[in-house]
């Protein structure tokens, strides 16, 4: 122990890296409380794996690897700041406000129940069925929708779905009522939406909806899509190039559990625990030291054995 002489500069070079780290895992954990979608979830998450390479890359020397992953991390940066303007927006404005400790406060809405909004869709479904109010529901199941997918996109909503709403969107009054009503998670996104139509020959029997929602399963893996006749008021179910019909509603309600069910659970998943975040952050922390401590000490006795 009278031989160990430690390297304060690389002692306090590694404390700063250590904190560094900290910091940027802190303001990762800000960013995650504050963007909710499981896209967005999963966008971040991919721009945090393509940094982690970058630093990677750089510390094993790979210059030229290093350089194109540097590039691609300023680019991504660009276009995560203008995809997620309104977060970034909301993230500063609370800054700005002194409203930052807010973020850590548990959230007072419920994370939706995939049984509660499959129960609010399937009413809805129900009532439109007897009423023979022609319907046109898209349902993300996978993955979000591209835009490009749609012939014209819808008027945005972002509400919560429930048949109050969804019947009144599909009332011949109503500006709406001829597109579709675009659903992610437990959320209407959009109404209004125009879809490609299905160049596949169909039933006489099979209207413009029909043919509709048929386009657009034909063309995207991850959806489904209601329709309600309007002329018989029968219930389909379009996935992929089948079109499952008639349905009663006790069909469409266990089609939706296997199929739809885990896109609204999915959405319920938040940022990581700040303890969890934490435990982390100190357990890096000791790793980092230890190693120092491990060099010093190796050092040390290198330096023995030499002088002997």
């Amino acid at each position: 122990m009278s031989g160990f002489t430690p390297d304060f500069a690389r002692i306090s070079a590694w404390l700063i890296y250590s904190v560094d780290i900290g910091l940027v895992l802190i303001l990762i954990y800000l960013m995650l409380l504050i963007i909710g979608e499981r896209r967005t979830l999963w966008m971040l998450r991919g721009f945090i794996l393509l940094m982690l390479a970058a630093v990677v890359t750089q510390q094993l020397k790979l210059y030229l690897l290093s350089f194109v992953l540097e590039k691609l991390v300023i680019g991504a940066a660009v276009a995560m700041a203008v995809i997620f303007q309104s977060d970034l927006r909301k993230f500063l404005e609370q800054l700005g406000r002194g409203e930052i400790l807010e973020i850590f406060q548990p959230s007072r809405r419920s994370p939706p129940k995939s049984d509660s909004t499959i129960d609010e869709i399937v009413d809805a479904v129900k009532e439109l069925s007897q009423n023979r109010t022609g319907a046109l529901i898209i349902l993300e199941t996978s993955g979000p929708i591209d835009e490009r997918d749609v012939a014209v996109p819808g008027v945005v909503l972002n509400a919560e779905i429930s048949k109050e709403l969804l019947q009144t969107i599909f009332q011949t009054s109503t500006l709406l009522h001829d597109g579709a009503v675009h659903i992610r998670g437990s959320r209407i996104l959009a109404a209004g939406t125009i879809l490609p139509l299905s160049e596949r020959k169909a039933s006489r029997q099979l209207g413009t909806r029909h043919r509709a929602a048929m386009g657009l399963a034909e063309r995207v893996e991850n959806c489904i899509c209601i329709v309600v006749s309007e002329e018989t008021g029968s219930i389909s179910l379009a996935e992929g190039r089948t079109l499952n019909r008639p349905l009663t509603s006790a069909r469409l309600k266990e089609l939706l559990e296997a199929k739809f069910s885990a896109s609204v659970e999915r959405e319920a998943v938040g940022a990581p625990k700040l303890g969890r975040l934490s435990r982390q952050i100190g357990s890096l922390g000791r790793g980092v030291w230890k190693r120092v401590v491990h060099r010093d000490s190796s050092s040390a006795d290198d330096k023995k054995r030499q002088s002997r």
